[in-house]
Order: C-alpha cells, then structure tokens, then sequence
C-alpha cells in the first residue's frame, strides 16, 4: 500500500506591479493555513517520507510552515517543472518517486484539483463531493493506493482524508 497527499500551496498575496507571479509569497493567512495543516497532519499521523515541492516563492514557503508543525523528518526535492506542469505531469512527477511509500505533492491548481479528482475514484461519498466542489488553498487530500506510486493511474485511488483550513 502507498499513500499521496497532495497539497495546493496556501494563500499568497495578490500580485505587485512588477512582480512575477512565480515571485509571489504567502499572505498571512496563508501561512497560518499551512501550520494549520501541518498540525492536522501530525495530529492523524499523515506524516510523508518525501515530499516534491514546486520552486515557485507560495509553494515553497507553504512547505516551510508546513515544516515548523508538522515535525517529523522526511526528504524534500524542489522541480521547477512542477510550477508549469498539468496533472498528467504532477503524475509524472509521482511515478518517478518511486522508491517513497508515502508522498507529499505541494503545487498548484487547477493541476492539483484535477489530478486529486482523476486518481480517487473511491471513498466516502460525502468526502468525494467535497473535492467535486474545488481544492481550496491549503487543502490536503490523502489518497491510498493499493500497489506502489510508480503503478499510480487514474480511478485507482481511495480517498482517505481531505482537509482544509476551513475544517480546523
């Protein structure tokens, strides 16, 4: 068995004249979102072996407060090709990690919307109407597969869990 978790970066500012949208922070509401989700995660043992972050300013500072509550240890690699990519390339990015059991995934929507509703095909039903409903900023899904990541496709997953600020 594996476990996904994919997380939208938190709330980040609006854009500046001048400034990239690549280049934009978190709000702080966004941060206090992610030490929110962070605390939820250590609190129910959603704890990843590695997570593949987005270079992009949001994502990684939504992962840096992540970090200051959830804080167990796990690896971390930061792809640039996660800011651009759809979620046939956030599944990509999956596949070839493929030595984790359990992954964090932090980007961006709508790629990370429609790759949550693409992999959990199961679960509870009240929980799937959730995600029909949008992946708001800081939401986490947890979903389960029953084979490796690197075997991950689409209608496989169950999804276990999705959390948003809102539900803290």
């Amino acid at each position: 068995m594996s476990r996904l978790y994919l997380l939208r970066h938190a709330k980040a500012v609006g854009s500046a004249p001048g400034m990239k949208d690549f280049d934009r922070p978190l709000s702080n509401k966004g941060a206090e979102a992610a030490r929110k989700i962070g605390s939820a995660m250590m609190a129910t043992g959603f704890i990843p072996d590695l997570a593949l972050c987005s270079t992009a300013k949001r994502t990684r500072e939504t992962l840096d407060n992540l970090r200051l509550t959830l804080t167990t240890p796990f690896s971390v690699v930061e792809s640039s090709a996660l800011y651009t990519a759809d979620a046939n390339g956030y599944l990509d990015a999956i596949h070839s990690a493929s030595n984790a059991s359990s992954l964090l995934l932090i980007g961006h929507n709508p790629s990370m919307g429609d790759l949550a509703l693409a992999l959990a095909a199961n679960g509870q039903p009240a929980l799937l109407d959730r995600l029909t409903h949008g992946f708001p900023t800081a939401g986490l899904a947890v979903i389960d597969f029953d084979g490796p990541l690197t075997l991950a496709e689409a209608g496989a997953g169950t999804l276990r869990a999705f959390i948003t600020p809102a539900d803290i």
